[in-house]
């Protein structure tokens, strides 16, 4: 059979491939595309090349649309030493980067130009990928949450951050507005199970499974609480372009604020956490 990196013949010779084939998303955090090239390639631990000496690097898959063919191309990419090595890897047709990329993985591994990396002998994460993902994991002050922060900050927000939204509940919100009632979370992908981006793991799959699902039920508990208690809960995924999530969180100030009643909306305590 004719591997897609030899074929002559072209799928999108009447018309130009759409951006999603080949284009990262625009403004994405470098570990939102470290994590996208884990995934691709089956883990953090499959993404290395020999550089000898005992030396080695982490590569990358890059996806190139050459305009006037309309064919998409795969490179292996990697640092050494303030070189940027590129390996030409042969060209991809499916519709999404996702499958590009994962099939740019599979000929860089067929082309022998990868080394896999052995488990460490004390590690409980069995799977690369499953490791890789606990690896980039952080509790607080993700790339996410600072940008979002960031922005919201820019149009003249100010907020808490880390806080608990009720005292008495043990539950920590990213970003909260005290005299609002907004608390925002802001959600990693893989630990609160996302639709479009969590992927059950290989190895241990009924416990990862029931983390995940006690996660989630967690997050349904916690904003049906602060629902009760008159809060407004913004849940934000780690994925979601970040100036969108922002102009979200803004307009929904905006309309609770609106529906303050004129007297309590005056209030010296109420100015003094709005301004």
């Amino acid at each position: 059979m004719t591997s897609t990196a030899t074929r002559s013949d072209n799928r999108w010779a009447e018309r130009p491939p759409p951006s999603k084939a080949w284009k990262g998303r625009q403004g994405r955090s470098r570990r939102a595309a470290s994590l996208e090239q884990d995934r691709a390639a089956g883990g953090l631990d499959c993404r290395w090349v020999d550089l000898g000496d005992g030396r080695r690097a982490r590569a990358s898959v890059e996806l190139k649309l050459l305009p006037r063919t309309r064919r998409i191309r795969a490179y292996l990419r990697w640092s050494d030493r303030g070189r940027s090595p590129t390996r030409y890897l042969g060209e991809v047709e499916h519709a999404t980067r996702a499958e590009n990329l994962s099939q740019g993985w599979r000929l860089a591994s067929a082309k022998g130009l990868l080394v896999t990396l052995a488990p460490s002998k004390n590690s409980w994460a069995k799977n690369p990928a499953v490791r890789a993902v606990m690896r980039a994991n952080k509790a607080r002050d993700t790339g996410p949450e600072q940008r979002i922060r960031s922005l919201l900050h820019s149009k003249g927000l100010r907020y808490r951050v880390n806080v608990r939204p009720l005292r008495e509940l043990r539950r920590t919100a990213d970003v909260v507005f005290t005299a609002s009632r907004v608390a925002v979370f802001i959600d990693g992908c893989y630990w609160h199970g996302c639709s479009e981006h969590y992927r059950p793991a290989r190895a241990n799959d009924s416990f990862w499974r029931e983390k995940i699902d006690g996660n989630r039920a967690r997050d349904r508990e916690t904003d049906q609480l602060l629902a009760d208690a008159g809060w407004t809960v913004i849940r934000i995924w780690e994925h979601e372009d970040p100036a969108e999530a922002a102009d979200r969180v803004e307009d929904m100030l905006k309309r609770v604020r609106a529906a303050w009643p004129s007297s309590d909306e005056e209030s010296p305590e109420r100015r003094r956490l709005t301004t």
